[in-house]
This record gives structure tokens, C-alpha cells and sequence, in this order.
């Protein structure tokens, strides 16, 4: 049924296919990743400082390098067209599990670690970047919310997929898989999947928003996209800023990616700890919460959203995932039985609309020479809260589930990552107004 229902997409069902192998790759090792490190770096031992740093450091590295590189990939999808630019994310992405695939022991391990590194840069944000501005192309603004909301339940169902075939699959064969996918992709892409216009040559009423700096600022008219040269060096701050202030749903989207990115950063390491000393959870009761909200996530993506978006707006969708996201939180805060956290892990089927809902709104914004650096600015800002999140929320997490915490409330830190939700609801509802009084 959900095939049929992709029909109506056309060429999107091979970038679809894409998008799902390479993220299988992915999925299929992150379970088994922990154990491969504590096997290799610290043997017959139950904790393991070192892997910990690591991980930690490489995930501050990766962010890093992504809020860098997310809009230069983008601008360079409008310059030289998206499938050119998609094939090096998913070439890279191939180098890493070969690694581990031919070989685990420590000094393959640590190759590995730093290659993943330097691909994360590229890889973890450039794919999705570039498939969102395919999407764009090639969709009207009626059936963009739907097209980008089952390009996310496409990722959500490879994560449910590769999560399943972790559990019957050995560790080298793990690898494998992952290597085979990835080299699926990159293949089934350059034989399959459609070339799409540089910016040199979209007609004129089709060029981007952001211009030269020196052009007069009484001559944009950044909702509407008409009439602008084309941007095609790489982005500078400068010009990103230029770009943001330009549009003020562009604006407030990019504030809810902000607060949505933070919230869902703190609520990764921090909830598990907080599951685990409230709950006593372990490796089965985290991923089996984690399924449950995946295959909610992918179910309301692949279904809900392509439902939904026509008839009431992503905007309306951004307002109740947000505040969805806030109540899961809320109540996983003050949950007294096991069975409350398995029961909240139903309500990604409405959170997991917020982000599609936002890269849909900022798609609308800008013309179809634009929708890589589009979107590239919104991952890159998202990242950055990926990376400012851990340093709030692990502190304070630990302050509350700690012997002399200031006052008795474990969940405390966990409502406060809600909140970061429930703040978004303000700009998302003034981009509802917006919108609004732009349609009268």
C-alpha cells in the first residue's frame, strides 16, 4: 500500500530506495558499535572511560564539521546539481564498515574511528540535505509536506529494519551488511535516479533568494524568490546571516530546528540514564522503547503526514508535534511504573512530524536554485544544538540523579528537555500566523 502511495511521487521512489539502503547501512551497526568498542579498547570489562571520550568526542567533532560543511554541500547541490553531490556522501559513507568488515582488532578500530570521523562530517547531514532539495525539484508545493514526510519515514523504517537485523545477524556479518547496503546505494543512485537542473540553468523567474551583498536591500523580495542572481560560491557567515534575516518564516523555522535539535540531544543519553537508574532498564527494555517509537515514527511519516498535510498544514502538524514531544517528556518525568515509559514511546507518532513539518515550511520559502543551502542552514543550525545540548542537560542529569540533588524530582532534567519543546510552540504558532495572513 505505502508503494502505491509513492506512485503519485514519480521519480522520488528510486531516491526513496536510495535513502533507505544507505541508511540500513548506518542503522544496522549503531546497536552493535558499544559492544565492538569495549571488546577492542577494554576487554572483559564492564565500563570502559576511553570509550566513552571517545564516542563523546567524536560526536562533538562530527557536529562540528557538520555546521561547517552542511551549507557548502547544500550551495554546491544548487551549483552543480543534486545527484552529483549525493554521490560523494554516499561513496564515503562506504569506507568505514569495510574496515571493520575485513578486520577487528584495536589498530583497525582506531582506523576506523577516524575515518568515520572525517566521513561523519560529510555523510551524517550531507545525504539527508541534498535528498530533501531533490525533493523540492521535484515536487509542487501541494505535495512537498508529503513527499519529505515519507522521505523521514523511509530513514525511520531503515532504523527499524537494521535494528531487527542486528539481533539475528553475527558482528562480522554486521559489518558486511553494512557494506553491501552502502554499496547499493551509490549504485542503484547513478543508474536509477534522474539528473537534476543546475542553477545556471533554472528560467529567471526561478533564481534564488540570496544575492550579492552589495545589491540593494530594496530590491529583495525574499517570500516570493523572483528575479535574483544566482549564488553559486561557497557561503560565508556572513552571507548564511544575510539569508535568515531576509525571510521571517525562514527565521522562525530556523528557531524551532534550533529548539527541536536541543531537545532531542538532550534527550538521548540523558533519558537513558535517567530510565536506567529510575527503572533499572537494560540494552533489551532501551531498544525495545527505541522500536516502539521508531515504528510509531515510521507508521505516521509513511502514512499520517501524506494524510494529514493537505488538509490541515505542516504548520498545524509542527504546533501538535512540538507539543506532543513536551507531553511525552512530561509524563516519562513523573512516571512511577515500568510500563509508563513503553506506553509514552506511542507519542513519537505525532513528534516525529515536527522536523519534516519544518523542512517542508522552509522548502516553500525559497525557489528551487536555493533548496540546497536551504537546507543546509537548517541542518547546520540543528546541529549546533546537537552539540550545546549535552553540555546542559548530562549536568544536570546527573545533579538530579545524584544522592543530594537540590530537590527530590529524578525526571527534573528530563521535564526541562520538554520544555525546550514547548518553548518552539511560540515561533511555530507565529508561522502559523504568518501564513495565514499571507493567504488572505
Amino acid at each position: 500500500m505505502v508503494l502505491e502511495g509513492m506512485d503519485k511521487f514519480g521519480g522520488l521512489k528510486h531516491l526513496f530506495v536510495t535513502i533507505f539502503m544507505s541508511q540500513l547501512a548506518i542503522f544496522v551497526v549503531t546497536p552493535a558499535m558499544p559492544d565492538v568498542t569495549m571488546m577492542l579498547l577494554c576487554p572483559a570489562q564492564d565500563e570502559c572511560s576511553l570509550a566513552i571520550y571517545l564516542s563523546g568526542f567524536q560526536q562533538a567533532i562530527v557536529g562540528i564539521g557538520l555546521v561547517v560543511m552542511m551549507p557548502i554541500i547544500g550551495n554546491l547541490s544548487d551549483v552543480y546539481g543534486r545527484k552529483a553531490l549525493l554521490t560523494v556522501p554516499l561513496t564515503l559513507a562506504i569506507i568505514p564498515p569495510v574496515i571493520l568488515a575485513y578486520r577487528r582488532t584495536k589498530k583497525f578500530y582506531y582506523v576506523y574511528y577516524v575515518l568515520r570521523t572525517l566521513t561523519g562530517m560529510i555523510c551524517d547531514g550531507g545525504i539527508q540535505c541534498v535528498a530533501l532539495a531533490y525533493v523540492a525539484d521535484h515536487m509542487s508545493q501541494a505535495k512537498r509536506a508529503s513527499a519529505i514526510g515519507i522521505l523521514a519515514g523511509v530513514g525511520s523504517a531503515a532504523f527499524v529494519c537494521g535494528t531487527l537485523a542486528d539481533h539475528f545477524l553475527s558482528t562480522s556479518q554486521i559489518f558486511l551488511v553494512a557494506t553491501i547496503a552502502s554499496t547499493i546505494a551509490v549504485v542503484y543512485m547513478q543508474i536509477f535516479l534522474e539528473h537534476t537542473a543546475r542553477v545556471e540553468e533554472y528560467p529567471i523567474e526561478e533564481q534564488p533568494i540570496l544575492r550579492n551583498n552589495e545589491m540593494e536591500d530594496t530590491e529583495l523580495d525574499c517570500e516570493t524568490a523572483n528575479n535574483i542572481k544566482v549564488f553559486n560560491r561557497v557561503p560565508s557567515l556572513k552571507d548564511i546571516i544575510f539569508f535568515l534575516r531576509k525571510s521571517p518564516t525562514f527565521s522562525l523555522a530556523a528557531s524551532v530546528a534550533f529548539l527541536n535539535s536541543f531537545a532531542e540531544g538532550g534527550e538521548q543519553a540523558p533519558f537513558q540514564y535517567f530510565l536506567k537508574a529510575r527503572f533499572h532498564f537494560k540494552k533489551d527494555n532501551f531498544a525495545d522503547v527505541m522500536l516502539i517509537a521508531n515504528i510509531c515514527s515510521a507508521t505516521s511519516q509513511l502514512l499520517l503526514m501524506p494524510m494529514l498535510a493537505p488538509l490541515i498544514g505542516e504548520e498545524v502538524l509542527l504546533c501538535l508535534g512540538l507539543i506532543t514531544g513536551f507531553t511525552n517528556l512530561l509524563i516519562d518525568s513523573i512516571a512511577r511504573k515500568i510500563w509508563i515509559p513503553y506506553t509514552a514511546a506511542l507519542l513519537p507518532i505525532f513528534t516525529s512530524l515536527v522536523k519534516p513539518s519544518i523542512q517542508s515550511i522552509v522548502s516553500k520559502q525559497i525557489g528551487p536554485s536555493e533548496q540546497g543551502i536551504a537546507q543546509g542552514c537548517i541542518s547546520s543550525i540543528s546541529s549546533i544544538a546537537n552539540i550545546l545540548s549535552p553540555f546542559i542537560y548530562s549536568p544536570l542529569t546527573a545533579l538530579f540523579l545524584s544522592g543530594k540533588p537540590p530537590f527530590r524530582y529524578p525526571g527534573f532534567s528530563i521535564l526541562c528537555v520538554g520544555l525546550a519543546w514547548l518553548i518552539a510552540v511560540i515561533p511555530s504558532a507565529m508561522i502559523k500566523v504568518i501564513t495565514l495572513i499571507s493567504r488572505q
